[in-house]
């Protein structure tokens, strides 16, 4: 059996944003360590499945072989991002907006709190947003009190910061 050859998105071969929390980099480490120990028992599995004989009629073999491609590839892209990997540190200096800080803004006569990290650690739900996001992108690098004007799909709103902590 073969699978169908699907063609990627654009989106595909994006590498992910370098901009991460130490908390991120454990995180990935830890987690490129669990998928290391597991490649062995894929391998393991795969080569079981070989020795059943025929190739091009055992499905499982060819799903496990995927399945090995797979983590092999996941390995590699995370050990990649982990090489590339620059660490936010919490900014001493409170003048202007970056990457780490928790900044207050008024939208729209509400007042709201975003901490901006880098785009592999958004949560909007709990106010975390990336720096390349449209709110993110505007007050970056800007000061307290300054007025900032974010350009929405299809409207501009008016942006005020309040406080940079």
């Amino acid at each position: 059996m073969r699978t169908p050859k699907r063609k990627l998105g654009k989106y595909a071969h994006l590498k992910p944003d370098a901009l991460i929390t130490e908390a991120k980099y454990n995180e990935l480490k830890r987690k490129l360590e669990a998928m290391k120990k597991k490649r062995p028992l894929v391998a393991a599995e795969v080569k079981r499945l070989a020795e059943m004989g025929d190739f091009s009629e055992n499905a499982e073999y060819q799903i496990a072989k995927g399945r090995l491609r797979g983590l092999n590839q996941r390995i590699l892209d995370t050990e990649d991002h982990l090489r590339r990997a620059n660490i936010i540190k919490r900014p001493d200096n409170t003048d202007i907006v970056r990457p780490g800080h928790r900044v207050s803004v008024k939208i729209n006569g509400k007042q709201k709190e975003y901490l901006i990290l880098g785009s592999s650690e958004t949560n909007p739900l709990k106010n975390i947003i990336s720096r390349n996001s449209p709110i993110g992108s505007a007050v970056m690098g800007r000061k307290a009190g300054d007025k900032v004007k974010i350009r929405l799909k299809n409207k501009e709103i008016e942006c005020e910061i309040i406080k940079i902590s």
